[in-house]
This record gives structure tokens, sequence and C-alpha cells, in this order.
């Protein structure tokens, strides 16, 4: 994926406060047959009914965490970044309340602004500093 495609979705329309950004990893493993047992086309579209207007969704290419399948990476908006917040890795997002904990987290705020529900913390995870920087630097 392009850089410049990746920019273009990240920025607010004028005047718009910047958003949290939720990437959802369907690369080679997230989002396929290899994550069996799971609705990968339906948890997206849920994704993005839940969070539309609140925060941006978008589907990318394998973050390279495979063994986390299906991943997902919610980055603070602008404020909450200002807080403090800081992206936050979650993975094996392989279930209907996972997912919906997550766009709950997201809807009250996301990282720096709004405690992540407790249960998340067993979906929370550190990538490599290689891994993270592809994906944070955005």
């Amino acid at each position: 994926m392009s850089r410049r495609g990746k920019k273009a979705d990240a920025v607010p329309a004028q005047g718009a406060p910047a958003r949290c950004t939720v990437t959802v990893c369907r690369g080679c493993c997230c989002g396929t047959a290899k994550v069996p047992g799971v609705d990968h086309r339906a948890q997206l579209v849920d994704l993005r009914e839940s969070l539309a207007g609140v925060a941006n969704v978008r589907p990318t290419d394998c973050l390279d965490a495979c063994e986390q399948a299906n991943v997902m990476v919610v980055q603070p908006s602008a404020e909450g970044r200002r807080a403090g917040g800081r992206p936050v890795w979650l993975g094996l997002v392989n279930d209907v309340d996972a997912a919906r904990d997550i766009t709950a987290w997201v809807a009250a705020g996301g990282p720096g602004l709004a405690d992540p529900p407790g249960v998340l913390d067993l979906y929370a995870f550190q990538p490599s500093r290689r891994v993270r920087q592809g994906v944070e630097e955005d």
C-alpha cells in the first residue's frame, strides 16, 4: 500500500477533529480461512458501521504478526496522543465480543482518552520494533 493512500485516508476534513484509526490486518493470515470460525467480512463491516463518524477503519495488508491473527491496531486521535495515548496492538481478535469491546473503547475516545475494558488486556501484545514502526509512523 502506498504511503500516499494511507495519508489521504488519515487526514480529516478541514475543521474536523483528528480521529482514532483502527488498522485491521487482512493479510496472509488475518482475515482468511487460516483463522477458521470467524466471519472476517462481517467483522470488518461491523467495525466500519459501528465506528462510522467516530474513527477511521483501515484494512491493510499483512502486519507481520501472524501468530496473533486476527490483528488490529488502535491508534489514538490527535487529542488522545497529546494526552499520552499510544497505539495499542490487539491480537487474536477472533470473536464478536472482543470486536465489540474494541468498538466501545474507541467510541469512548480510545488510547489516551478512555481506559480500555479490562478484558482487552488479554488481547494486547507488543510486536517487534520493526513491525511497530511500519504501522505507527503513518
